[in-house]
């Protein structure tokens, strides 16, 4: 394809399969732009985040990378933390840069900066605030530095410091304070949490989503004259849950549920200044999320009134089972892609830069979108074949699984993430791996790994092989980074 349309992807921060009405037949309350975007484009029904953590599923989204390749082997950045996209990595802004887009992102990070430190600095254990920051000083390796013309947004989640807005590369203004959040860390129910850390005059956490989508909407109008893509990851609904003004007690059942509608409005919004600017035609829309739903939203409240985020999936954000990464993903683009479509076929959110490359006529580098592979012929045609062979998921402690076809390997006894049974649980009578099959099995509750032992030693070669090789995808053999990739080949293959 020759075509240059705008590209906006936006990326909801844990927000479930489940909280897409159009998507959940029980769901308890209605998300209408969401569903309007099901009716006038395309909605997967088995797509998939890398991980199940929000710095990995970043990675892997922009680089086209399993985030297990990087340095980052488990868990997810805090917000001091350096860069962690290598600087010899292309990235999908890199890509629309050769096409001549103008490359903008508004919003959640997550991916590391390196700032201006003194000796003090060090990083800190439970994503804490660390010292020794020169908030007046450049920020090197900034979102600037890896494909973006322009970055307005916040380091990492909006419940981990520093509690200050960064555009380009530097700081908008030095903290002048410290704030926390009611409540305690992980609590069943406490949607008004965030870390104690530095914060600047100019932060106020409940206008932190209202103000990207303002920056967001003149963005859009800013540049109508010319090609663009605009990547807005929000930090909604992951805690702090803070839905504004008319947003408050909109679903009639906890602040999480509220923070999704809010979040479903901003599709609407976009939507609204598209058809303003006569942009809407020719302009790709992508909304997915990062991960599942997390269990600081008070699950066991949800489902007393109805509503369940993660849908008939096992577990929640954290977890290797399918609620930690299966996630809403729905494309729209009027003026090629049929509305109304369902896609039933295995799709990662990873498959975005070889897409794009594919729409823009781009042949990528052999280092290049290594685990990405192009879905325009499932955009083109929703029932057409599988474009995947195998899909890999990563769990919070750095467990792997293997999905092909109806099978799923995961290599680990239990969630690998928060829920039962967790890591440090008791799993000493348990399998050491799961298989499940989900063509028969979605809620991943039979345990067929000793029934099928050749079926599970098939997928763990095929894992083994994916990670040896430095890629997924057929060409040349890359190169993973960090001494612990080998490690779990040497387990792999003594297992």
């Amino acid at each position: 394809m020759k075509d240059k349309p705008n590209v906006i992807y936006v990326l909801a921060d844990d927000m479930g399969y489940g909280d897409v009405s159009a998507l959940n037949e029980n769901a308890g309350f209605k998300t209408p732009c969401l569903d309007e975007m099901c009716r006038e484009g395309l909605a997967f029904q088995d797509a998939h985040a890398t991980s199940a953590l929000c710095t990995p599923s970043r990675y892997g989204i922009l680089t086209g990378r399993y985030s297990w390749r990087s340095e980052l082997k488990r868990s997810v950045l805090s917000g001091f933390a350096p860069a962690l996209i290598e600087n010899d990595i292309m990235t999908v802004g890199d890509l629309f840069h050769q096409k001549g887009y103008k490359t903008i992102a508004i919003g959640k990070w997550h991916l590391g900066m390196d700032f201006s430190t003194d000796e003090t600095f060090k990083i800190l254990p439970e994503l804490e605030a660390s010292p020794g920051v020169n908030y007046g000083g450049p920020i090197k390796n900034a979102p600037v530095t890896r494909g973006f013309d322009y970055f307005y947004g916040i380091c990492a989640s909006l419940d981990m410091p520093p509690y200050v807005y960064v555009e380009n590369d530097h700081f908008t203004q030095a903290p002048n304070r410290d704030t926390a959040g009611i409540g305690k860390p992980h609590p069943a129910a406490c949607p008004g949490f965030w870390r104690k850390g530095p914060t600047a005059p100019d932060f106020v956490h409940e206008d932190v989503l209202p103000q990207f989508t303002r920056r967001v909407l003149n963005s859009i109008e800013e540049n109508a004259g010319n090609p663009f893509f605009l990547y807005f990851p929000l930090p909604a609904p992951h805690a702090p849950m803070l839905p504004t003004g008319k947003f408050q007690g909109a679903s009639g059942i906890n602040e999480y549920c509220d923070s999704v509608i809010m979040c479903d409005d901003i599709i609407g919004q976009i939507n609204g200044k598209l058809k303003a600017l006569g942009l809407y035609e020719d302009t790709i829309l992508i909304f997915a999320s990062d991960n599942g739903c997390s269990p600081v939203a008070n699950y066991p409240q949800m489902q007393a009134r109805g509503h369940n985020p993660s849908y008939v999936f096992r577990g929640t954000k954290a977890d290797i089972y399918e609620g930690g990464h299966r996630i809403p993903l729905m494309v729209r683009w009027p003026r090629h892609i049929s509305g109304g479509g369902v896609c039933k076929e295995t799709v990662s959110l990873g498959d975005f830069m070889a897409t794009m490359a594919d729409i823009l006529d781009v042949k990528l580098p052999p280092e290049a979108g290594v685990d990405s592979i192009s879905n325009l012929p499932l955009w083109q045609e929703s029932a057409g074949p599988a474009v995947r062979e195998d899909l890999i998921h990563q769990s919070a402690d750095g467990s792997l699984s293997i999905r092909k076809g109806r099978f799923k390997l995961e290599m680990c006894p239990g969630s690998g993430g928060w829920s039962y049974p967790a890591p440090g649980e008791e799993t000493s009578d348990m399998p050491r791996f799961q298989l499940y099959d989900l063509e028969t099995d979605i809620g991943e509750k039979i345990n067929l790994v000793e029934q099928h032992p050749a079926i599970a030693e098939g997928l763990k070669k095929i894992l083994a092989g994916h990670i040896r090789r430095g890629r997924s995808t057929p060409g040349s053999p890359q190169q993973n980074r960090g001494e612990a990739i080998w490690d779990t080949i040497r387990w792999l293959e003594e297992c």
